[in-house]
């Protein structure tokens, strides 16, 4: 697998690299590219209250550039997540692509009925020999582990999973979409299940999402696959990911900081 790291960490860091590309909007949504920094003097040195008040200065928009192209740093970052989780179950585990992505339609209003993807899926019937009992045993254990009703060790087919960076916020509306998604599965006879790259979550949110019956893996060093993403994937993907994130480091960091530091000047 050492021999896919170039398309992996590149499957990672693409999305990232279009935060070069980020501009502030500042509020001004007929821009939808954002602003320039040639065009933010003219609008700021034309107000007169801001002018007056000392906004209409190169700081400020390195400011709002750096504010908000942080938040799309973690955006993107969680898009790369996204496909690096799934490109590793597509090579280690040898699914074709269409298998791993599932979806289900609800109802976004009382006329309109919308169709939300997960990220990655795994049915226990699309793999073969070890890797079949693995993640069989893997997914009667996660019952054990969430306390869900023993009857639906039998019928479950697989697991689906939403797959994020890290998880901080609280917010309702993305809390609902994810029990929506959790209930969904279920009644589709799949896991749901959370695999979070960071350890950096919000333990109230999480803790509701296990109590409603969902199994969140977070990025903590730990070996064990009910609790750890890394675990997860070095003993049911038997895929060590932890360790492709340490030999590629270097070049994940540098690109990383390279971007981050690109928004912190007044440039367009």
């Amino acid at each position: 697998m050492e021999s896919s790291d170039k398309f992996l960490v590149e499957t990672f860091l693409k999305p990232i690299r279009e935060c070069y590309k980020y501009k502030p909007a500042f509020g001004l949504s007929s821009r939808d590219n954002g602003v320039s920094f040639t065009d933010f003097e003219e609008i700021f040195g034309n107000d007169p209250f801001y002018s007056w008040i000392g906004l209409a200065s190169p700081s400020v928009y390195a400011a709002h550039k750096a504010a908000g192209g942080l938040t799309s740093v973690y955006r993107q970052l969680g898009i790369g997540s996204e496909r690096l989780f799934r490109a590793i179950l597509n090579i280690a585990l040898e699914i074709d692509e269409e298998k791993i992505l599932w979806s289900y339609k609800y109802n976004s209003s009382p006329t309109k009925l919308a169709t939300h993807t997960l990220d990655a899926c795994l049915r226990i019937d699309d793999l073969q020999g070890s890797a079949r009992q693995r993640l069989s045993d893997w997914i009667t254990g996660s019952i054990d582990r969430i306390g869900t009703s023993n009857n639906k060790k039998s019928v479950l087919d697989g697991v689906v999973f939403e797959v994020r960076q890290g998880y901080k916020s609280a917010d309702s509306k993305r809390q609902n979409a994810d029990l929506r998604f959790g209930l969904n599965a279920y009644q589709s006879d799949m896991l749901p299940a959370f695999a979070i790259f960071s350890n950096q979550v919000s333990y109230p949110v999480i803790h509701r999402y296990r109590a409603d019956g969902m199994l969140v893996l977070t990025g903590i060093s730990n070996e064990d696959p009910f609790e750890s993403t890394f675990a997860f994937f070095k003993k049911v993907v038997e895929y060590d990911l932890s360790n492709f994130f340490e030999r590629n480091k270097e070049e994940i960091r540098r690109e990383v900081r390279s971007v981050v530091s690109s928004l912190l000047v007044p440039s367009d």
